[in-house]
C-alpha cells in the first residue's frame, strides 16, 4: 500500500504499529523553543500523536496541528486533553489554512513518510503557508533506506528542494532519535528568504 494513501496510516494507527512514534518531545526542539524570543503561529502537518503541540503552546505559540488520519487525530486529542482543540482533521495538501499566516512550519517524520514524488508539493505548501522570513524547522531524515518508507533525503536533494527560497541557518545531528532514525535524523532550521514572492 502507498504511504501517500489514508488507508496506509489508518491501518497502522488502529493496530498501534507506530515505530515512528517518539512518545515525547525531542531535546533539540525544546532547546530551540527555549531560545526563541518571539513566539508566533506554527503549523504542524502530519502531527500524529501530537506531543509537540503542548511544547509549542507552553512556550507561547499559537499552534495548529493537522493530520488526515482520523485515528491519528483522535489519538492526539486524547493525548493533549484541553489542548486537543489545537488538532484538526485536515489534508496538509488541500486544507485551507489561510495565505502565509504561519511564522513556522514544524517537520517531524512527515516529509520522509511521503513518496519523493510528493516532495515538491510539500515544499510548495510550506512556502504558501509561511510569512516572509518564516521558518521550516524540525527533523529531517538523511541517508539510505533499502525498504522505504521512510524515504531519506540527500544533501543534494535537500538543496534542490529548499535551497532556492529557503536558507538553512541551523543543522545538527539529533541526539535522541528513535532506533528507526538513529544517526540519520538532523535538526534543521530553514528560513524563508525575504523578497521571494
Amino acid at each position: 500500500m502507498n504511504s501517500a494513501e489514508l488507508g496506509f496510516w489508518e491501518e497502522r494507527y488502529q493496530a498501534g504499529r507506530m515505530p515512528w512514534d517518539f512518545r515525547s518531545v525531542p531535546r533539540a526542539l525544546l532547546g530551540w523553543l527555549g531560545s526563541c524570543r518571539t513566539p508566533g503561529r506554527v503549523l504542524i502537518p502530519g502531527c500524529g500523536s501530537g506531543y509537540e503541540v503542548r511544547a509549542f503552546a507552553e512556550h507561547g505559540w499559537d499552534v495548529l496541528a493537522v493530520d488526515f488520519s482520523p485515528s491519528a487525530v483522535r489519538r492526539a486529542q486524547a493525548e493533549l486533553g484541553a489542548l486537543g482543540n489545537r488538532v484538526a482533521l485536515a489534508d496538509f495538501f488541500r486544507g485551507d489554512f489561510g495565505p502565509r499566516e504561519f511564522d513556522a512550519v514544524y517537520e517531524r517524520t512527515f516529509l520522509c513518510a511521503l513518496p519523493p514524488a510528493r516532495w515538491p508539493d510539500y515544499v510548495r505548501r510550506v512556502l504558501e503557508s509561511l510569512v516572509q522570513g518564516g521558518k521550516l524547522i524540525g527533523f529531517f531524515f538523511y541517508g539510505r533506506e533499502d525498504e522505504p518508507p521512510p524515504f531519506p533525503l540527500t544533501e543534494e536533494r535537500a538543496q534542490s528542494l529548499f535551497g532556492r527560497e529557503l536558507v538553512r541557518v541551523e543543522d545538527k545531528l539529533a541526539t535522541d532519535s528513535l532506533e528507526l532514525y538513529a544517526g540519520h535524523e538532523r535538526w534543521q532550521v530553514w528560513e524563508r528568504r525575504r523578497g521571494f514572492p
